[in-house]
């Protein structure tokens, strides 16, 4: 459903607005930190390593921008990353991983040249979280909060309207708790719910289209 929004919302923009519109599209990685969540694990299930202070999630966005003015743009964009863990706990298995839907709205300012363009700004939007945890049986868990995000971005031509972007983003997160309706993920080595809000330094490429 989310996606199905977000397809229409880039539908309305490319059709109503006269303005230069910008699609982009592609994949990259990001490093990202969670102490609570790292707690989490480092405190109720160990591995043989601790866990690290940054860790590395895939990550893939869709994104379409307007022009308002030449150095100006306005864009929506939905970025979606996949993380997991996993170690064994005596006979058995210990497995977590979420989605995490990051739609936003942005704002740009824009330099053109010949062949290229650049973008630097940034923007916000809501956060939403699907987590599952097994312990021999699976939980399911979710929340929604916010975010923030500053983002650098190159954009060069291939040829005709498409070009190859790269581009860097920190984000601020904050989704919350995971809750299931009857309880939260809870950590009770200290007696506090666990939060996936986190900080995180992305860099993406990818294809862009320019109309």
């Amino acid at each position: 459903m989310k996606k199905i929004v977000f397809i229409l919302l880039v539908f309305f923009v490319t059709k109503n607005i006269s303005a230069q519109v910008d699609i982009a599209a592609g994949m990259g990685i990001s490093f990202l930190t969670n102490s609570s969540l790292n707690d989490y694990f480092n405190m109720s299930f160990p591995s043989e390593k601790k866990q690290p202070t940054f860790s590395s999630t895939a990550e893939f966005y869709l994104e379409a921008d307007f022009s308002v003015t030449p150095t100006f743009q306005l864009g929506i964009e939905d970025v979606y990353t996949l993380y997991s863990y996993n170690t064994s706990i005596g006979f058995t298995n210990y497995e977590l991983e979420y989605g995490h839907h990051k739609p936003s709205l942005l704002a740009y300012y824009v330099i053109n040249g010949e062949g290229y363009k650049f973008k630097f700004g940034g923007g916000a939007g809501i956060r939403i979280i699907d987590l599952s945890e097994k312990i021999i049986l699976t939980e399911n868990y979710s929340t929604i909060g916010y975010g923030l995000l500053l983002r650098a971005q190159g954009h060069t031509k291939l040829g005709g309207n498409f070009y190859a972007n790269v581009g860097g983003t920190m984000r601020f997160d904050f989704p919350g708790e995971p809750a299931n309706g009857e309880r939260n993920l809870h950590n009770s080595v200290i007696n506090e719910n666990v939060n996936i809000n986190s900080f995180s330094v992305s860099v993406d490429i990818g294809v862009s289209y320019f109309f």
